[in-house]
């Protein structure tokens, strides 16, 4: 008997032993199904741009530049560079049916999300344009409101006397615009000009590139407006995992076509580094971006 149920108790240790192996091949096999890699994620850049950007960055700040410009019923809104729309679409929700909202951008793609994204019953017009020769008509807006765009622009000081063309008299411009750049983003810089390309580091500089709130006020000031503020202040935004916010901004971005012929390798090895290197600022399993935001206005006379 006690040879027996010595017997016994081996062939349960050993049952245990297997049914602990498969579970941590199954917890394995679920952790590789779940892994997050720049294959995860498909569809275009202004799909991706409303399906992570937006949620993670863009939308949050929407809300506050919006409570900034301040919106009334039956304001005439123009929301330059309006990318897939979620300014225009809070705006049209502020000035109701007896305002209007445009939304105008140069990327046709960005405009078709931005139609596809607008809620039924939500009238905004949606119109495709250069910012510095819109081919709107003269004094036809209140306000025009721009999110995290005039960075981009190729020549803003052009761009801004085009704002000032359409607005009415007596009405005003309040944009937003991020920076300095956050730690970060200084090391996403850094690890896809080593990893990737070096000409990608100056894309994520360009984000946080106009953050002078005396340059703002001069730029607008020289485009004729009047009475220009510039206030900075700073906002923390809890981001998805490092790994996946990565992927999701890559995305979301013109970095995609180059990390997409990058290589799986240089591909990995940038997860790896930017991974290790974004770990003092994950709370939770989250990237916390401490980001400075100057929000400006500026009225015509």
């Amino acid at each position: 008997m006690g040879r027996q149920a010595g017997r016994m108790a081996i062939r349960q240790d050993r049952g245990e032993e297997r049914a602990e192996e498969r579970a941590e091949e199954r917890a394995e096999e679920r952790a590789a199904a779940a892994k997050v890699s720049f294959e995860s994620y498909g569809g275009t850049g202004p799909e991706n741009y409303e399906r992570y950007f937006v949620p993670a960055i863009a939308g949050p700040l929407a809300g506050d530049l919006v409570e900034a410009a301040a919106l009334r019923p039956g304001d005439r809104v123009l929301d330059l560079a309006c990318g897939t729309g979620i300014v225009a679409r809070l705006a049209a929700g502020r000035v109701g049916p007896t305002g209007t909202v445009t939304g105008l951008d140069i990327n046709p793609g960005m405009l078709a999300v931005a139609r596809a994204a607008t809620p039924p019953g939500t009238v905004i017009g949606w119109h495709q344009a250069p910012a510095d020769d819109s081919a709107l008509p003269d004094d036809a807006f209140d306000v025009v409101v721009c999110q995290l765009g005039l960075q981009f622009f190729p020549d803003q000081a052009a761009a801004l006397r085009e704002m000032h063309r359409v607005l009415a008299p007596g009405a005003r411009i309040v944009l937003n615009v991020p920076g300095p750049a956050p730690e970060p983003f200084l090391i996403l810089a850094e690890e896809l000009a080593r990893h990737i390309r070096p000409e990608l580091a100056p894309f994520v500089q360009q984000v946080f590139s106009l953050h002078d709130t005396r340059q703002l006020q001069e730029l607008l000031a020289e485009a004729g407006f009047t009475g220009t503020t510039a206030e900075p202040a700073s906002t923390t935004l809890a981001l998805p995992p490092p790994a996946e916010f990565l992927w999701q901004y890559v995305h979301s971005t013109p970095l995609a076509a180059a990390a997409a012929g990058a290589g799986e390798a240089a591909r990995a090895a940038l997860e790896r580094d930017i991974v290790t290197r974004w770990k003092p600022f994950t709370h939770d399993d989250r990237l916390m971006l401490e980001l400075r935001v100057v929000t400006a206005a500026a009225w015509t006379a």
